[in-house]
């Protein structure tokens, strides 16, 4: 039996660094993971600001491109704390103050949002290349301590550190190589679990895991309601547009609340479990980047809906404005179908309501009506969504 941390353990300053075990009982998020969500829930709030400014002044390609690159090195980061955490987290100091450094490299990419939307990556890389060496020294500290594991924590320090190399060398390369050399490098870094697990696997733990997940969803949902929340508060100050923020912040509330409700009915870990192979563990894990990511933009597109609302929005138009909230909501219905439902050829509402709900939402976008009715019609089909799913019995 290796040596365990609980709760009623008297904190020591140093552990040996064995595997945890993937039956543990009570695996549940420790407080440093929380405050590790909360730092990195940061920058996530600036690349959605970000993304709001770029879609309000009419400049979506760029915005939306600029968003999925940021929005991969916060995700990236959180992604491989987790499951390291899942399987090796000691909470002795060592652990804690490398902790302290990945979150200094989130909140120096959190910095460095700003300048990643004009072009300029320097701050999101330094932030980046930090938090992720880091990482490479807690491999390297568990292939030390765990034998039974050290062939894949020493290929996952190897490949994650070669990757940084890449990064930083990017940084000189020509402008007009910026898009195939950053899709290059991204794929080196999904690369490096597979390879790194393709014998000895680590013990991550499944409930620990959907834990994790669950809970980086509610912070991203609540930063949603944060974004939708300033920008109302700053609508009510222009007379004239109560009753169409009212129903905005209605719709707004109706469908994060949804949203909400779709992730969680049914228990993320059932499938981690029930399929415990490298593929289901891989295709969840990374599929979570569309949940998170379109979680967060639903926040920027319900704040140019109030500025389209309020006449404050001159870069875009309606359907545009629209299109802004519509399209995300799509990507997270059609990414927690396949990620929690899964698909099938059956004809039960629930395996066809998530995609046929995804293509309503998106055509609501097309309505003649003001942008705050094309608002409740979408909170409206994703209740309904909602409703359907919850009437399904669990498997």
């Amino acid at each position: 039996m290796s040596e365990q941390p609980s709760q009623h353990a008297v904190r020591v300053w140093h552990r040996v660094m064995r595997p945890r075990d993937r039956a543990e009982s009570h695996r549940v998020a420790t407080p440093l993971e929380l405050l590790f969500d909360l730092c990195f829930v940061v920058a996530v709030g600036q690349a959605a600001a970000q993304l709001h400014h770029a879609l309000a002044e009419g400049h979506a390609a760029h915005g939306v491109a600029s968003f999925a690159m940021v929005f991969f090195a916060i995700w990236w980061g959180w992604l491989n704390f987790s499951w390291f955490a899942s399987a090796f987290d000691t909470d002795d100091v060592p652990y804690r103050l490398a902790t302290l450094v990945q979150i200094a490299g989130g909140l120096t990419i959190a910095a460095g949002v700003d300048r990643a939307f004009d072009g300029d990556f320097r701050a999101i890389v330094a932030g980046y290349v930090l938090m992720r060496l880091s990482l490479v020294a807690q491999w390297l500290r568990a292939a030390r301590s765990a034998p039974e594991t050290r062939p894949a924590a020493l290929r996952f320090a190897a490949g994650i550190a070669v990757c940084q190399v890449l990064w930083i060398v990017r940084l000189f390369l020509p402008a007009s190589l910026a898009t195939v050399t950053f899709v290059a490098v991204v794929l080196c870094e999904l690369a490096v679990p597979v390879i790194a697990e393709r014998r000895a696997k680590t013990t991550w733990h499944p409930h620990h895991i959907a834990e994790r997940y669950g809970l980086f969803t509610l912070i991203v949902l609540g930063e949603t309601v944060l974004s939708a929340t300033n920008a109302i508060k700053e609508g009510t100050a222009e007379p004239g547009h109560l009753g169409a923020l009212i129903s905005l912040a209605a719709a707004g509330l109706v469908l994060v609340f949804s949203m909400w409700w779709l992730y969680f009915d049914r228990p993320g870990h059932l499938r981690l479990v029930r399929r415990r192979t490298m593929f289901t563990a891989m295709s969840w894990g990374y599929g979570h980047y569309f949940v998170f990511a379109s979680a967060a933009a639903v926040g920027a597109g319900l704040e140019v809906a109030v500025a389209y609302d309020t006449g404050a929005l001159h870069g875009a138009g309606g359907v545009a404005a629209a299109m802004a909230t519509t399209v995300p909501v799509a990507i997270f219905l059609l990414s927690v179908w396949l990620l929690h439902i899964g698909p099938t050829n059956e004809c039960r509402p629930i395996a066809i309501g998530f995609p046929v709900t995804a293509v309503l939402v998106v055509a609501a976008s097309f309505t003649p009506a003001p942008i705050h009715v094309a608002a409740v019609l979408t909170a409206a089909l994703v209740a309904l969504m909602v409703v359907v799913a919850h009437g399904e019995p669990r498997t």
